[in-house]
């Protein structure tokens, strides 16, 4: 039941390609195997992150909406997803057991390996990878205990490259997926940022 302490399997397996969203021809694939996630979730970002376009059915949307769509017929396939709060839709937060394996979720370059502080204490780390199609962005994965063999400069293959596993970041502040997601909520959270390198605001 959703935002209990039921437990299921820590998924190691990793996932098959599918598409969760979209920026432009940016193409963000699960990170974890389809079997290990336990609910989708966007919500808006405090931080400058682009505009996310989700690919699959909206789970909770409005019964006009809903109405809308069944006459029109342009149903959406793929797995559901909630909207977590008002905004724009800047952040993706895909829910996974604490320890769950996390894969790139793009072709690219690993950037940075940044510890994530909260309250003063270290809760695994963001990092941050340059997709191959797309350059001039930066792909942020949050949320992840990165493991050890993980480098700056690294290539990473979407689906296949393994960047860590999902921390339990629920023990030290509310998550937005908690009354949606077993455990907590604990989740690998997803964004996309213009590169700072290139100078734009």
């Amino acid at each position: 039941m959703a935002g209990t302490s039921s437990r299921v399997p820590v998924t190691s397996a990793p996932p098959e390609p599918q598409v969760l969203a979209t920026v432009g021809n940016l193409r963000l694939q699960s990170p974890v195997a389809q079997g290990g996630v336990t609910a989708l979730g966007f919500h808006d970002s405090f931080e400058d992150a682009l505009v996310l376009q989700p690919v699959g059915p909206q789970a909770n949307e409005g019964l006009l909406a809903r109405l809308w769509h069944r006459i029109t017929g342009s149903t959406r396939s793929g797995l559901p997803w909630r909207q977590l709060e008002g905004g724009a839709l800047r952040a993706l937060d895909v829910g996974a057991v604490a320890g769950t394996d996390v894969y790139s979720p793009v072709d690219g370059t690993v950037l940075a390996i940044r510890d994530r502080i909260i309250s003063g204490r270290k809760v695994g780390a963001d990092i941050e990878l340059r997709p191959t199609t797309a350059p001039s962005l930066v792909v942020t994965v949050e949320h992840v205990r990165p493991d050890e063999s993980l480098t700056v400069g690294a290539s990473v293959a979407a689906g296949s490259s393994k960047l860590g596993r999902v921390v339990d970041v629920a023990r030290f502040e509310r998550q937005a997926l908690a009354e949606h997601a077993i455990d907590r909520g604990n989740n690998v959270e997803l964004q996309v940022h213009v590169s700072a390198s290139l100078g734009v605001p």
